[in-house]
């Protein structure tokens, strides 16, 4: 794939090419820690990003990132698969803010009933964009308006 195309794009695109539950385990296995293609990280992430391959821990977060922001792209409506959810619950207990951050976003997209008590803990988060992603989450699992 030629880079360029935004993430949801390149996401799209290959989740066309491999197949999107393909994608989408692959999704999961990040989030768990485990390799996959570096292909996909490009994918998930753009050129350049395969330096996180061989990286400390410390630095693999981001894997962990992308796993995440490729579920917010490669799943078109609310899983129903409990897998899923699982990955996403375990990414909002995360150790690193950011994976945090996008957990809630994908727990909001998708209205993950589910992550609610997760959700709940990270209104008091360390992280300010952790609590704002969380808070706008369970406003809109609430069923309010989204809104500041």
């Amino acid at each position: 794939m030629t880079w360029g195309a935004t993430p949801r794009q390149s996401i799209e695109a290959v989740c066309r090419e491999r197949g999107a539950d393909a994608v989408i385990g692959d999704c999961i296995r990040l989030i768990d820690g485990a390799d996959v293609d570096p292909a996909l990280i490009v994918a998930l992430a753009g050129p350049g990003q395969e330096r996180f391959l061989d990286k400390s821990e410390k630095e693999r977060y981001w894997l962990r990132v992308w796993g995440v922001r490729g579920l917010l792209w490669a799943l078109h409506e609310a899983p129903a698969e409990k897998h899923v959810e699982k990955a996403v619950r375990k990414a909002l207990g995360d150790g690193h803010w950011r994976v945090r951050e996008m957990a809630a976003k994908l727990a909001a997209r998708y209205r993950l009933e589910s992550a609610q008590p997760a959700l709940a803990a990270l209104l008091a988060d360390e992280n300010e964009r952790v609590r704002k992603a969380a808070a706008r989450a369970v406003r809109l699992l609430q069923g309010r308006p989204d809104g500041p």
